[in-house]
């Protein structure tokens, strides 16, 4: 999925106004975040040790969705944050766990998630929740510019109940669904609220629907 492309659609101001001069963008896949950011894939190294990699400062280093797959995403912001010129931005985007995972680790949804995310909380369902609020406080020299929840076209009446495990063959088929989905053509999200009584509903295979945390901190020094 082009997550990149699909939160544009309701970018506005500041976050266009971030973006400008040199940038990266880690974990771009076919979606890079301008037409000029230097993109860094898997082709060009491990984003887990990106100084490794590159050794130049940027305006800014944007990453959409890639640092939930990433061993120690403590560790790995704070090296992306090196990459950063002092009055340049970080401006990252992770799943936020209550949406997108919806009280199940591993994720039901991409197995390759090693962690969850979420804004702030106390207590969190998931053993391996971080608080997006406390990795953006911790980088040294960054002040907050914005943090915010991005549901655009979530529905929540489709929520799964926590306390229902669907069974291995319910899973199975729902991966099947979820493929037919993903194929060209006519989208079969019309059986969502049937299948959310079986099985928890991805919402981000639907056109527009995010279920995201958007953070973009500033190195003040």
């Amino acid at each position: 999925m082009n997550e990149t492309s699909k939160s544009k659609a309701i970018w506005g101001d500041l976050e266009l106004g971030v973006l400008q001069g040199e940038g990266i963008d880690i974990g771009s896949g076919p979606d890079p975040v301008t037409k000029t950011a230097r993109k860094f894939d898997i082709e060009q190294g491990d984003a887990n040790h990106i100084t490794r990699f590159v050794s130049a400062t940027y305006d800014y280093v944007y990453s959409s969705h890639c640092l939930e797959h990433m061993h120690d995403p403590v560790r790995t912001l704070a090296e992306w944050w090196k990459l950063v010129k002092p009055g340049g931005h970080l401006f990252f985007v992770v799943p936020d766990e209550d949406l997108y995972e919806q009280g199940f680790f591993p994720s039901l949804f991409n197995r390759d998630h090693k962690a969850t995310f979420t804004i702030h909380k106390e207590k969190s369902w998931s053993p391996v929740s971080l608080n997006v609020r406390d990795l953006a406080a911790g980088l040294p020299g960054g002040e907050i510019i914005s943090l915010t929840l991005q549901d655009n076209g979530y529905d929540r009446k489709l929520w799964f109940p926590l306390a229902r495990r669907p069974s291995w063959f319910v899973h199975n088929t729902y991966c099947v669904y979820m493929l037919l989905n993903l194929l060209p053509g006519p989208k079969w999200t019309f059986l969502d609220p049937w299948i959310k009584y079986f099985h928890p509903v991805d919402q981000t295979l639907r056109r527009g629907t995010l279920a995201q945390i958007r953070c973009i901190v500033k190195k003040v020094y």
